[in-house]
Formats: C-alpha cells, structure tokens, sequence
C-alpha cells in the first residue's frame, strides 16, 4: 500500500520521525549523565529537546494518521498500525508529562520524571519494532512498482516502468 502523505515521491511519515526518536532518546541520555553527576546544562537541554521532541512528534503523527486511514480495515496491518500509533501518542504524552513536571526546575528531572522517559523510550522502541512490521514486513508506504532497479523518485518516471529483473 502506497503512503497517501509523500513528499518527492517518499513517505512524509518516515521522513518525519527520526526528529522526535532522536530528541526525545537523546533528552533521556542527557537527563541521566546529568542525573550521574555530569553537567546541568545537559538537564536544561534535554528540557529544551523534550519540548522540540514533542512537537515533531505530533507533527510526524499527521501523516501517520493520513495513512493509516487508508489502510484497509480487517487488515493485521490496521491493527497494527493501530497499536503503534497509540502507542506513540501515549509516548508524547509521558514526555509531555515530564516536560510539564519540571518546568520550574528544567535542569533537574527527578527520580520519577527519569522513570517516565526510560518508560516512554522503551515503548518508542516497541512501537519502532512495530513502524518497521508495517513497512517490511506488511509492505505499508511502499511503493507498489518498487524493485531493485526502480528509476529515482525525483525522475518522475514510475517505479513500475523497469521491470524486475
């Protein structure tokens, strides 16, 4: 099933989501070096990049959301992408916590905000597992003619026009 949300002929969902895995996993490492005696700055960093995480997490939702309401229904796929897409919404939402928790003291977390953002990065982990069944294993965002020797997407000529090998 092809992505309904693209951009150059490419998937905007995946293109999106290495922003709020990237800052969201590294606001986490910064927290805890701080939280093992390193430098508060990196406390009030990782605030800052919870805040961008967040946004660009739901951000990246949107065209999430475009293309999972086209999968079909009754599908593993749509269950599955069900699954991950809550299951990252709940994710924001813990890291949205901890950014709320600690705006009067960005620079130190605590025991139970650091909880809440291993917690929130294990899931990101299990929903990810889930983002690659979709894409690898259940063809979801793929494009329909893709194969080995596919033209590029910026050529404007179709996937389909090379045939495989």
């Amino acid at each position: 099933m092809e992505s309904h949300a693209k951009v150059l002929g490419h998937p905007l969902h995946q293109q999106l989501i290495p922003f709020p895995l990237g800052l969201l996993g590294t606001a986490l490492a910064f927290d805890l070096i701080d939280a093992l005696g390193g430098s508060e700055a990196l406390g009030q960093a990782a605030h800052y990049m919870i805040a961008a995480g967040v946004l660009t997490g739901l951000l990246a939702a949107v065209p999430g959301a475009i293309d999972w309401l086209n999968i079909p229904d009754g599908t593993r796929a749509k269950r599955i992408g069900m699954i991950h897409g809550l299951g990252n919404v709940a994710i924001v939402v813990l890291f949205a916590i901890a950014w709320l928790a600690r705006r009067d003291d960005a620079a130190d977390p605590g025991a139970l905000i650091l909880a809440l953002e291993v917690i929130a990065v294990l899931g990101a982990v299990g929903t990810g597992w889930l983002g690659g069944e979709l894409v690898d294993r259940l063809a979801v965002g793929v494009d329909r003619g893709a194969h080995l020797d596919a033209p590029s997407s910026l050529s404007g000529r179709s996937a389909r026009e090379l045939s495989p090998r």
